[in-house]
């Protein structure tokens, strides 16, 4: 379940980064790294625990099946905040920069 989620997560991210390419505005890049490595990190560990316990790999609990989609999501909401963070540090479009050096001028006050 871990793999499927983050491989969906990496297929969208990968997606919306293709149409934004050439921007790059956003730093979609990084996003589809973090996902297409967690898939890739999830289908290492599903090959040796298929190794390990054969066909039985197949045929999980219930039980299982939640924890695993607990984990998967996890994972890509971890991802999401690492991306968001990175986005308002980086500040791709000056918003934030804009905000903190706004300086109002003497006549943008109200004088009574």
């Amino acid at each position: 379940m871990t793999l499927l989620i983050t491989i969906f997560a990496a297929v969208i991210s990968t997606a919306i980064w293709y149409k934004n390419a050439p921007k790059n505005e956003m730093k979609t890049g990084m996003l589809c790294f973090m996902f297409w490595g967690a898939s890739l990190m999830w289908f290492v560990d599903a090959c040796f625990e298929y190794a390990k316990v054969g066909a039985a790999l197949f045929r999980p609990s219930a039980q299982d099946m939640l924890n695993d989609m607990f984990l998967g999501l996890a994972v890509v909401a971890l991802a999401l905040v690492v991306w968001i963070v990175s986005v308002l540090v980086k500040d791709p479009k000056g918003v934030i920069r804009a905000k903190l050096f706004y300086k109002k001028d003497a006549s943008d006050k109200d004088v009574d």
